[in-house]
């Protein structure tokens, strides 16, 4: 640092600043001691600027169902986002949650002086879990389709499903069936309650939901009891995965998508708008629900009352695709 601040004409103060980010330089200065951190291929020493920020630079994440898609992506977002901010980050995975392993994994990373801690806890045990532990350091946990707050990160997915379910009805079907995903699962319960109240609003048929377990292969299971049904017209699965396993089912059970029975899926996974037919599905910025989490978490840092200011729930899109059509005219609701 003492060579760069010789060669930009400035003190160690300034090229501290830079380095930091601080906004507190004149730009005229700041190109200059950028200039002389390129010349001399200067690169700051992380334990150094841990210990003059009295913190350890690490961001720790407790993590559960990292398969799923919303949660790795998630993650990735937490991950980007903690980096771009100078922090390194401290992983520990669940195989199953309850309040023991959940309180073994915040001990862990309190233990290991993170400067604070995301939770990914899409499962209602794993919020139960995280109430009343006092970490010490912030803690922001993302929860699918839970309650906004000022520390907790959340998808609308009740919000989601109603506009794939409302997206169907809006072409035409009577009623919609639903796969779900497994109890349990924050996202599972919001995604039927949007469900619900899309029906019940329309004054359409409620059918009881099927259960899936967010596989392709319970979306197959599923997708053939539902091709027995001569009514069938249109599902909303609450994920691409099972989704993708109704398509092979009503393909092997003769049944046409979209001409004998529309489709929409959750999450709006990459490789969705190459299934066949291309699929209707809601979208999330999941990358955006890590990096609103990474910048709570910087937030509480500086300010208490940062606490008290809610976090915006993460909305949804709806993406239509080829798999959703109005239904054939023998299934026409009437005028």
């Amino acid at each position: 640092m003492v060579d760069v601040a010789r060669l930009a004409g400035v003190s160690q103060q300034t090229v501290s600043r830079v380095v930091n980010g601080s906004d507190n330089v004149a730009a005229d200065v700041r190109e200059r001691v950028e200039r002389a951190i390129a010349q001399l291929r200067y690169r700051p020493n992380p334990a150094a600027r841990a210990l003059a920020n009295r913190r350890s630079m690490n961001i720790g994440i407790v993590s559960f169902g990292l398969a799923q898609y919303g949660p790795s992506v998630a993650l990735t977002g937490i991950a980007d986002e903690a980096r771009r901010s100078g922090y390194a980050t401290n992983l520990v995975t669940l195989g199953a949650v309850d309040r023991s392993s959940m309180r073994s994994a915040l001990d862990h990373l309190v233990a290991d002086l993170v400067d604070g801690i995301v939770v990914l806890a899409p499962l209602t045990s794993a919020v139960h879990a995280v109430q009343g532990f006092d970490a010490a350091v912030p803690l922001v946990a993302f929860e699918p389709g839970g309650v906004p707050s000022g520390s907790t990160v959340v998808t609308d997915e009740e919000a989601g499903a109603r506009l794939a379910t409302e997206h169907l009805l809006g072409l035409g079907h009577r009623t919609v069936h639903h796969l779900a995903g497994p109890a349990g699962w924050l996202a599972t319960e919001a995604r039927i309650r949007g469900w619900t109240s899309a029906l019940g609003t329309a004054g359409r048929v409620l059918r009881p939901a099927l259960a899936g377990d967010w596989s392709t292969c319970s979306g197959y299971r599923a997708g053939a009891e539902l091709a027995a049904d001569p009514d069938l017209t249109a599902v909303y699965a609450a994920n691409d995965q099972m989704a993708l396993g109704l398509l092979a089912a009503f393909a092997d059970a003769g049944l046409r998508v979209p001409a004998d029975v529309s489709v929409v899926g959750f999450d709006d996974i990459p490789e969705a708008r190459y299934f066949r037919p291309g699929l209707s599905t809601v979208r999330f910025d999941f990358e955006a629900v890590g990096r609103l989490a990474v910048d709570r978490i910087l937030a509480l840092m500086g300010a208490d009352d940062v606490q008290h200011v809610t976090i915006p729930a993460v909305g949804a899109d709806l993406v239509p695709r080829a798999s959703t059509a109005a239904p054939r005219s023998s299934h026409r609701p009437p005028a």
